[in-house]
């Protein structure tokens, strides 16, 4: 009955969501996910690395090990385990259509522990993904279910928490849901630019993307300096959003454009899709942030892009200037509890010499993004399938023997595209301590997955830049950080060592006590593995520990200690 009683609450939810465009969000559904004041590190939507922020970081006062709360009755639905991502993450769903995530986790509550320690020890794994049957694991609102940590891909002590619909998955912004974190600060605007679009426009003079300089008014608004244009435009700022009590530069909720009093773009983060998170690469200027590491946010929509987080657009939030006419831009860039920064860009239909022309960098091929393509570089291939790239471009190509340059970074790719190396040259043994690397900034070799069969290796990835085939000889290291040979640990609470790969870097590890599968928690940011002895342990004063762990190409190494417990 009591899962009747969910699932049509998840559909009476589905359905109104459907039927109007802006949800009723509950807003005494859901308590805080802690008992500390909220101060986020991170807002929902902010712009990440080829996706959009799909929840808020909370955080936990530069510690570990603070008590995570239910914000409401539910099931817990999918426990997940894994070395990067949201690290140790739980999630439930609850009776009111909505699922509630916690990233990053240190540990679960006992219960929850247990349960899934007992599966870890069944598959013999750390990274583990389970998903329990709706009332199999029930929690109760305001019960802890955890202890924040800083696992997987967090970069510091933080609680990453979401709030879903359960059928759409979709994630929606938390603070749409009444948890109260202060914020009074307007949001900050850094920088405005202009970009000619058409082939007939230019921007003071000039037809490349030019910067706009501004002031800020005795108001607190900020006026632009008039700017002279002709043809089709399109604007595009730099600015972020602070709280209150946080140094933090967070991402903005809304930001509207108004030209002439008629509102051209409107868009913001109540909610979006994670199939559609990576188009976050069409909002933004994608050449600028390869270049600079800036992300300049497009008030127009180009090429390729499918977001749905537009509210309003009109002809695609572009700017047709007529000459002998002026145009007002009106640029509103808010935060979810309202606070409003505004500024206004006064426009001059007008046609002037041009003293810069466009910049076009040509090369001998052509890339049409909407059809497949195929180079020959000599020591490889590469293939993009059909509509990997967003736009049509001059792509640049160096042919090498064991090394080829596929374009830069400042293109980007929204399908995995192949890379395959011709390595017919090389023994079996040479094969074998080979692998496919892209080299970084620095020619530092980064192991990219490869596929080895026969005379080819082959890898698929999202990363335009250099790729070779490197050798890795050494095996991985491994060493003790808390004890010593023959030592007793009666008073010890956890084993813990460390283990590093100098090129291909780690792949699997492996460790028993006395013959019996152990579970080790590994630590890639500190490259360590941790064991905890609260798990079972054999009846012996002697234990002998071995642990087996393998690189990337298959060197292994194996480290055996024996101490002595009781």
């Amino acid at each position: 009955m009591a899962y009747l009683t969910m699932l049509f609450s998840i559909l009476t939810m589905c359905l109104t969501t459907t039927a109007f465009s802006q949800v009723a969000y509950p807003q005494d559904a859901f308590r805080s996910p802690m008992d500390i004041p909220l101060v986020l590190a991170g807002t929902f939507g902010e712009l990440r690395s080829n996706h959009f922020h799909s929840g808020i970081d909370i955080k936990t006062q530069q510690r570990e090990g603070l008590p995570i709360y239910a914000v409401a009755d539910g099931s817990v639905v999918r426990i997940k385990i894994s070395h990067w991502g949201y690290g140790k993450v739980l999630y439930v769903a609850h009776p009111n259509g909505y699922t509630s995530v916690y990233g990053h986790l240190q540990k679960f509550a006992p219960e929850i522990e247990a349960y899934i320690k007992r599966i870890q020890y069944q598959k013999k794994s750390y990274e583990v993904e389970v998903f329990p049957d709706l009332g199999e694991v029930k929690i109760e609102k305001g019960k802890v279910i955890a202890y924040g940590g800083n696992t997987g891909g967090s970069s510091g002590p933080h609680l990453h928490f979401e709030i879903r619909n359960s059928i759409s998955e979709k994630p929606t912004n938390p603070l749409l849901f009444g948890l109260d974190v202060r914020d009074a600060t307007n949001p900050i605007l850094n920088n405005l630019y202009g970009y000619p679009l058409s082939e007939d426009s230019e921007i003071n003079r000039n037809r490349n993307k030019v910067e706009i300089d501004f002031k800020r008014q005795k108001d607190g608004t900020f006026l632009a300096e008039k700017v002279s244009a002709i043809g089709t435009i399109g604007l595009g700022f730099i600015g972020y959003d602070r709280l209150d009590l946080a140094a933090n530069r967070n991402g903005i909720y809304s930001v509207q454009q108004i030209v002439n009093g008629k509102v051209y773009s409107e868009y913001d983060f109540e909610t979006f899709s994670f199939s559609e998170s990576r188009y976050l690469n069409t909002l933004i200027d994608y050449d600028h942030y390869g270049r600079y590491r800036q992300k300049i946010q497009k008030l127009f929509k180009g090429p390729g892009n499918r977001l749905s987080i537009y509210k309003t657009l009109f002809n695609d939030g572009k700017i047709q200037i007529e000459e002998g006419l002026d145009y007002t831009v009106e640029l509103l860039i808010k935060d979810i509890k309202g606070n409003e920064t505004k500024a206004i860009i006064p426009i001059e239909g007008k046609k002037e010499p041009i003293q810069i022309e466009k910049e076009v960098e040509k090369t001998e091929n052509y890339l049409v993004a909407k059809k497949p393509n195929n180079y020959d570089l000599g020591a490889a291939k590469v293939y993009f399938p059909a509509n990997t790239f967003y736009d049509d471009f001059y792509i640049d190509l160096e042919k090498g023997n064991d090394t080829v340059r596929i374009h830069n970074n400042r293109v980007a790719a929204h399908r995995n595209f192949t890379i395959t190396f011709d390595v017919a040259k090389y023994s079996e043994v040479e094969r074998k301590q080979l692998f496919i690397a892209r080299l970084d900034n620095r020619s530092r070799p980064l192991h990219s997955s490869t596929y080895k069969r026969g005379n080819t290796f082959t890898t698929r990835t999202r990363n335009l830049g250099t790729y070779t085939l490197a050798k890795d000889t050494v095996a991985p290291k491994i060493s003790p950080r808390n004890f010593k040979e023959k030592q007793w640990l009666n008073n010890y609470s956890y084993l813990s060592i460390r283990i590093s790969d100098d090129l291909s870097g780690i792949d699997t590890y492996s460790a028993t006590l006395n013959g019996e599968w152990i579970l080790m928690e590994y630590e890639p940011k500190t490259n360590t593995l941790t064991y905890n002895f609260d798990d079972a342990i054999l009846d012996k004063k002697e234990c002998n520990l071995q642990l087996t762990v393998t690189d990337n190409v298959g060197n292994s190494t194996i480290f055996e200690s024996t101490f002595f417990r009781k």
